[in-house]
């Protein structure tokens, strides 16, 4: 069994994967947290494989992707003390799947690649591939199947929190969206410019890149917050909850070969 890690600025995903591949068999999110000793890291990942039923000796490989490198190393340790693994991390300069095409390629986020590759995969070329997380990003794979390059916004949640903490008489309000775009009361109003603001955002920047690439690009959502944008746009075709993950599982299948 494959345990793969997604460690990304806010979250950390995990998911473990049978030797069949293709969905994980169980996926858990806890915080990115970058003082989390090695035992810390063990203990969480033990606890939620011990509740989850899944043993722990039943993982004999783990794949890692990582933005996050202040929490590398006792991510690392910790997966050859509870696991006893030694884990291959997944990186741009390194990995042999897709060209990467981009001016300074180990420049390029983890994340953004294997994403990429898991909708590939999936769904062929061209693409965009869009993370909805602390960034949202949009990355482009060219028709050729190469990684072309990202364009990359404030996330979601990271701009709601920036607008509420420097104005004073904003309150925090749910990620739904009102009946229309315009606001009858400060709630709506927020929601109609939070969710009708990102939609616009996503649909535009789509456009921007299908008209690059070619305009039957495919659209690819993934990341906690793909489900509330993608409801309200025609222009994501696909909504894929575990995509970093299944990039890795590919990354480790293609590896082990």
């Amino acid at each position: 069994m494959l345990l793969a890690i997604d460690v990304g600025n806010s979250d950390t995903k995990l998911g473990v994967f049978g030797d069949a591949g293709g969905e994980p068999d169980r996926t858990w999110r806890i915080q990115t947290a970058l003082r989390r000793t090695a035992d810390e890291f063990g203990v969480v990942v033990t606890s939620l494989f011990r509740l989850a039923g899944v043993a722990t000796d039943s993982v004999r490989s783990i794949a890692i992707s990582s933005v996050v490198p202040q929490t590398d190393a006792a991510l690392a340790e910790a997966c050859r003390a509870y696991f006893e693994c030694e884990p291959a991390f997944f990186a741009a300069a390194t990995q042999t799947m897709i060209e990467v095409s981009t001016e300074r390629p180990k420049e390029l986020g983890s994340d953004l690649l294997c994403a990429a590759i898991a909708a590939r995969s999936a769904y062929g070329t061209p693409l965009v591939a869009v993370g909805f997380g602390t960034a949202t990003t949009f990355g482009a794979v060219s028709r050729e199947g190469e990684y072309l390059g990202a364009a990359i916004a404030p996330g979601i949640r990271i701009s709601i929190d920036a607008l509420v903490e420097r104005t004073a008489k904003l309150p925090q309000v749910a990620l739904d969206a009102p009946n229309g775009p315009i606001g009858r009361d400060t709630v709506s109003a927020l929601q109609a410019g939070f969710i009708f603001g990102f939609v616009g955002q996503t649909e535009g920047l789509i456009a921007r890149m299908r008209r690059a690439i070619g305009e039957d690009a495919r659209v690819i959502a993934t990341g906690g917050l793909a489900d509330v944008v993608a409801k309200h746009t025609t222009a994501i075709d696909v909504v894929e909850p575990h995509l970093v993950l299944k990039g890795l599982a590919l990354w480790h299948a293609s590896s082990a070969r």
